[in-house]
């Protein structure tokens, strides 16, 4: 399984970043090889809208099925749960202590966004 983690690093040792759509990274942990890679996001950093909804795509794409994340708005959302994605909420830590706590099933999942679109 594939846990995607907003960062603002490309490694695991990339502090949270607290926006979906307009996080500088997706770093990936893959629970079947143990071993992390990044999706860079850099492409939707200043899109006038649509961030959350390009992001999205980009994580559903790379077949994730877990996103930690700390705010998702509702467009984004919404293509994230058709993907099969779940979503977790953290407030902060490097990528490894988000996976950490998510596997410790620390974190709380969420069933709805929770940011206004635009945020």
């Amino acid at each position: 399984m594939k846990i995607a983690v907003t960062a603002m690093e490309g490694s695991e040792k990339g502090q949270l970043d607290t926006r979906f759509g307009r996080a500088a990274w997706f770093v990936v942990f893959d629970t079947d090889t143990e071993k992390y890679f990044s999706i860079p996001n850099e492409q939707n950093l200043n899109l006038p809208q649509g961030a959350g909804i390009q992001s999205a795509a980009l994580v559903v794409n790379a077949g994730v099925k877990v996103l930690i994340t700390s705010h998702c708005g509702p467009k984004a959302f919404s293509v994230l749960k058709k993907g099969g994605v779940e979503i977790f909420l953290a407030a902060d830590g490097t990528v490894a202590e988000c996976i950490d706590k998510y596997r410790k099933r620390l974190l709380r999942k969420t069933e709805e966004a929770d940011v206004e679109g635009h945020w």
